[in-house]
């Protein structure tokens, strides 16, 4: 509802309960029409009869002027406006997280059932959803484009993906061309891989040439034509389109090349609808890797699956630098604290962190044995098999030793790999790229963290349909963990399965504006269109998809089956024009 209906409407319901209250009796005359003019007047009558009432009373003596009747009920009034003028965004945001919970109710029933730990019962339910609008102007040709855009991205393999993804919506922003971004080598990975070594760069530039025209290079005529070499800046994190237009773009008119540096996280997280849907059609579908990596990534996939009819992948990510970065503690004395602190020191903005403080805040990674202590309580059994996607663990061996006995059917790419690993040791994002497949390809994914790979791969496996994906509820389990000792392992393993409820990566998880746009795509994953019985209908068109966002769009078709014939024909005049364009 737009925010003067919800003013209208709010306005109106404070006035029936103000009525219901004072005359203790008067009630509505039964009519929803919160527009209807003859409403109107009997709710200004009857307020009238109670202010009448009230000033017929033995206690007033003396008659009220009704000039004075009139200010107060005015300054009321005014009282009412400017409380619901602030709140009406939020009473429209709660009622759509209403709509959801309604909808969830009716599938199961009313009651709350136990956690399906390999598969969400509600995934079938929605979509990826990524296709351009029809009135999203195709991409400017390199001769008309405002010039050339240079992008150097940072960080590890996934940090750098976040990049690139946003570095082809800035092109589309700028009217640019874009020369494809240069990756980072000086990072703590020290890879030096180029874009051509790990994705597919002629998909990359064909794919999206509908929405921004790629390069491989500045053409050399434009190189020797420029007075002076390409201009280099770095934007603020996180700035918006306004940004770039303003302070970019002169500058790219003006130079025509231009290179933006340490691009991660260079563009804002809320943007219009088809700039977020361009973000999913680069993640999702234009970044592919290449042949090699590719190649060997769905054999480790193969490999997995003739072993077991599902299997879990577990990012692990506690290697030394993740630690480090955390400020977390975990038991090691001063050997421990030594090592990270060295490491620390790489990141001088780092500030000192309280390690206990940081466990209570759910900032610390659970070790491998608090994982496997998690996965365990959730249900998995003892012969489930396990992909562990990690690094360098810390502490090695001894570390993952618990997690071993909790699940012995335990691999790791080196262990599926054998001699084929060896071409991509020396690249550690290569080696990432064979993980993330791997980890993308499982039947439950489980992070250890909020990193870039875990937000990535959250945001794809939500987009694929809502794959299991669970992530630890960090902040109630490090309590629990403390206390683990204090209760038998029923009681424990009960409070793990409520404490996870909401991180298990179920389609009601997603809320618009929730987190980054990476880890919950909310403009790119749509429910599927609904007959009047509640069943999908398979005849849906992409015109007619709804984002996660706007699930109030769709209320109607969660209607029970016992809806009022009057409401029902009120429904189908209001949605024939849709119904008509998808055939039902």
């Amino acid at each position: 509802m737009g925010v003067s209906k919800a003013w209208r409407l709010s306005l109106i319901s404070a006035n029936k309960l103000a009525l219901l209250q004072n005359l203790n009796g008067y009630g509505s005359n039964g009519n929803n029409n919160d527009d209807d003019d003859d409403d109107d007047d009997d709710n200004a009558n009857k307020l009238q009869a109670c202010w009448r009432s009230t000033a017929t009373t033995p206690l007033q003596r003396k008659p009220i002027s009704w000039s004075l009747v009139c200010g107060l009920m005015l300054f009321a009034l005014g009282l009412i406006s400017l409380f619901t003028g602030h709140v009406a965004s939020d009473l429209e945001w709660y009622s759509q997280r209403l709509v959801n919970r309604s909808f969830y109710s009716r599938l199961d029933g009313g009651r709350r059932e136990p956690i399906d730990i390999w598969k969400s019962k509600y995934s079938k339910y929605f979509y990826g959803c990524s296709e351009r609008g029809r009135h999203f102007a195709p991409a400017v040709r390199e001769r008309s484009s405002n010039g050339y855009l240079l992008i150097a991205t940072s960080g590890g393999l996934n940090q750098q993906r976040t990049g690139i993804t946003d570095a082809v919506v800035v092109a589309r922003i700028l009217n640019a061309t874009l020369v494809v971004p240069e990756l980072d080598h000086h990072s703590y990975w020290k890879d030096n891989s180029d874009f051509i070594n790990i994705f597919d760069v002629d998909w990359f530039i064909s794919s999206l040439a509908k929405d921004v025209t790629i390069v491989k290079r500045v053409p050399d005529k434009v190189m020797r034509s420029m007075e002076k070499p390409p201009y280099s800046m770095r934007v603020p994190r996180k700035s918006a389109p306004e940004y770039y237009l303003d302070q970019v773009l002169p500058l790219l008119l003006k130079r025509r090349v231009v290179q933006l540096t340490k691009f991660d996280y260079r563009l804002a997280n809320n943007l219009d609808e088809e700039l977020q849907k361009l973000r999913c059609r680069v993640n999702y579908r234009a970044l592919r890797f290449t042949k090699p990596i590719k190649g060997l990534g769905q054999k480790l996939v193969l490999r997995m699956q003739e072993m077991a009819k599902r299997f879990i992948a577990v990012h692990l990510r506690f290697e030394p630098d993740m630690l480090a970065f955390s400020g977390c503690y975990y038991g090691g004395g001063e050997k421990e604290r030594y090592e990270l602190g060295e490491i620390r020191k790489r990141w001088a903005t780092l500030p000192d962190l309280s390690p206990e403080g940081e466990r209570k805040r759910g900032k610390c990674p659970l070790t491998p044995h608090e994982v496997g202590l998690m996965l365990r309580a959730l249900g998995f059994a003892n012969d489930t098999y396990l992909y562990v996607a990690s690094g360098e663990i810390y502490g090695g061996e001894e570390t993952l030793r618990p997690l071993r006995e909790l699940f012995p059917n335990f691999y790791t790419k080196e262990m599926l790999a054998g001699e084929e690993l060896k071409p991509f040791l020396p690249f550690s994002s290569r080696l990432a790229a064979i993980d993330y497949i791997v980890c993308d390809k499982s039947d439950v994914f489980v992070t250890n963290n909020n990193g870039n790979m875990a937000k990535i791969l959250a945001g794809r496996r939500r987009y694929m349909g809502h794959k299991r994906t669970i992530r630890p509820n960090a902040k109630k389990l490090s309590a629990l963990f403390m206390a683990r000792q204090k209760m038998d392992w029923d009681t424990f393993a009960r409070k793990v399965k409520s404490c996870q409820r909401g991180f298990m990566g179920d389609p009601d998880e997603m809320r618009l504006g929730r987190g980054e746009f990476q880890e919950f795509p909310y403009s790119c994953v749509c429910e599927k269109p609904f007959n009047d019985n509640g069943t999908i209908y398979n005849g849906y068109h992409l015109s007619d998809q709804v984002a996660m966002g706007s699930v109030a769009k769709i209320k109607s078709t969660y209607d029970d089956k016992n809806q009022a014939s009057e409401s029902t024909n009120t429904k189908k005049e209001k949605h024939g024009s849709r119904a008509d364009s998808l055939g039902r």
